[in-house]
């Protein structure tokens, strides 16, 4: 004979998207999950939610839209609160259309595309900034040291296309020109010709790691012709333990995005101090934003229930301190999100004298 388990005792369910395989940047993933996983054990530790315990479903996107939609699928048939998570922009895209069709409550960890649904919905949260609200911040910083003639080195992705569009608008009326290299149809030698003969002080990285993106920066580093030639990940590459260990000295002076403050308060120090014992190695920001997305989704469970249509009401009256600020979500213009507006914003790259430590280069 079987007995259910009481309500008081069952577990509250949250699905958690991950890419935790190739395609999917699986640092990216481990680092994601650590926070979401270190996250739901403080929030049991505190006595769960209304006594209840917190449990995550893992699903791995492994960078697949259609892999991420049909998770999100059977989530919503497990019963799911909520759906968190997931990285890759056009992954996380997939994954907001079909969470608002069937009206359950996805808050958003990593991913930065400005329309993760075509239509604006209720139902759709995110914690990191809008790529265009990144990606101007990092096109200043490129005017402010004097950059004028930028090459990008491409691939297909509506992420990527995105980024060159942001990039072009805003350097243009400037005085900026954006010079576009498909990295598809050229080998990482003819970038480098490319960059000579367009008269090209900077390059970005708008592609894969870590192929063509080691190639690319091997090839760049070991041209003469190129050595006042400044590469750039806006992205976050960098960011990983992975591009240090393949790329070395190499991997370091290459500014990128990255969604930390200058210094964490106390919450920020302790769950810091807990990644790096789980994840043995410095935490990402992208750790650091697994472990609020728990905590925000936490919150609203405690205090408005675990009814999805609730949870979905609650986040305009949000209100949570994370281990990088306060968190508050509100309606930004030309987002069809519930966003948190005010995620630090940092351009930082590994300091070419010791590649394990990070500079700020510029505050957004």
């Amino acid at each position: 004979m079987t007995t259910q388990a009481r309500p008081a005792t069952r577990p509250v369910r949250i699905g958690a998207l991950v890419p935790l395989t190739r395609p999917g940047w699986v640092e990216a993933g481990r680092h994601l999950l650590a926070g979401l996983e270190l996250s739901v054990g403080d929030v049991n530790d505190a006595g769960g939610i209304g006594g209840r315990p917190l449990e995550l479903l893992v699903r791995d996107t492994a960078a697949d839209p259609q892999r991420a939609a049909a998770a999100v699928d059977e989530l919503a048939r497990l019963g799911v609160a909520a759906v968190a998570g997931e990285y890759h922009s056009v992954v996380a895209r997939a994954a907001a259309a079909k969470a608002d069709t069937l009206r359950l409550p996805f808050l958003c960890s990593s991913a930065v595309l400005d329309t993760l649904t075509e239509q604006p919905t209720e139902w759709v949260a995110r914690l990191p900034p809008p790529q265009s609200h990144g990606w101007q911040v990092y096109a200043g910083f490129l005017l402010g040291a004097g950059h004028r003639r930028i090459a990008v080195a491409g691939e297909p992705s509506v992420y990527w296309a995105a980024g060159t569009r942001i990039l072009r608008d805003h350097l243009a009326p400037r005085g900026g020109t954006v010079i576009e290299l498909d990295a598809r149809a050229l080998t990482p030698e003819d970038v480098c010709h490319r960059l000579v003969d367009r008269r090209a002080t900077a390059l970005l990285l708008l592609v894969g790691f870590p192929e063509p993106a080691v190639s690319i920066v091997g090839s760049v580093r070991r041209d003469r012709r190129l050595a006042e030639c400044m590469i750039g990940a806006p992205a976050g590459q960098p960011e990983f333990a992975e591009w240090a260990s393949l790329l070395g000295g190499d991997g370091a002076g290459i500014p990128f995005l990255r969604y930390l403050p200058e210094h964490l308060g106390p919450l920020g120090t302790r769950v810091e101090t807990a990644l790096r014992e789980r994840l043995g190695a410095a935490p990402s920001f992208v750790a650091f934003e697994g472990y609020d997305t728990i905590a925000v989704l936490a919150d609203v469970l405690r205090s408005h229930g675990t009814d999805r249509a609730d949870i979905a009401a609650a986040w305009p009256r949000v209100a949570v301190e994370g281990t990088r600020g306060p968190i508050r979500f509100s309606r930004v213009p030309g987002v069809s999100v519930w966003q948190w507006d005010r995620a630090p914003v940092r351009i930082v790259d590994r300091d070419p004298s010791e590649p394990g430590r990070f500079r700020i280069r510029h505050v957004g």
